[in-house]
């Protein structure tokens, strides 16, 4: 059996993983539309996301003159940069087609709803964010899925131990 784990380790390419998930974000928000997007980084930054040295937890995006902006994502300093090395909250640029833009600057500044990230990832050594519409959720609305989880929950239970 030791040789099944070895195999499946070795078909598992490290250039395609998820680096960090938004937990918060499916708590805290109602999602309404999820985008796959590209991001503008340095080679330092790079090496950080390689070494699980991100945050997405604050995070938002905005549209500014035409193109989406990531804000608050920290992307710690990669110590072996030194002089080379990249500011941890700087802006970032996000890539997406026009008229994804055009898309996401309409719904994105409607009142009650904002652009967060959800995860950010590796597919094929690029690094990509799956952005989403979000709309946020008031204090009595987390209670409720709360509790339509937990009910959810027991059910399956109940139905698996007969």
């Amino acid at each position: 059996m030791a040789g099944k784990k070895s195999k499946a380790k070795a078909s598992e390419d490290p250039n395609s993983r998820t680096v960090t998930r938004n937990r918060r974000a499916r708590h805290e928000y109602e999602i309404l539309e999820e985008l796959e997007c590209g991001i503008v980084l340095t080679g330092s930054e790079v090496k950080s996301i390689r070494n699980n040295k991100v945050s997405i937890e604050e995070a938002y995006a905005r549209v500014k003159d035409g193109e989406v902006w990531l804000f608050n994502a920290d992307i710690a300093v990669y110590p072996q940069a030194n002089v080379m090395n990249h500011e941890p909250r700087r802006p970032r640029k996000l890539l997406l087609k026009n008229r994804e833009i055009r898309k996401f600057a309409e719904t994105g500044s409607q009142t009650g709803l904002t652009l967060i990230p959800l995860s950010l990832y590796f597919t094929r050594g690029i690094v990509k964010v799956k952005l989403a519409v979000a709309k946020g959720r008031k204090t009595h609305d987390k209670r409720e899925k709360l509790k339509r989880d937990t009910d959810r929950r027991e059910m399956q239970q109940a139905l698996k131990q007969r």
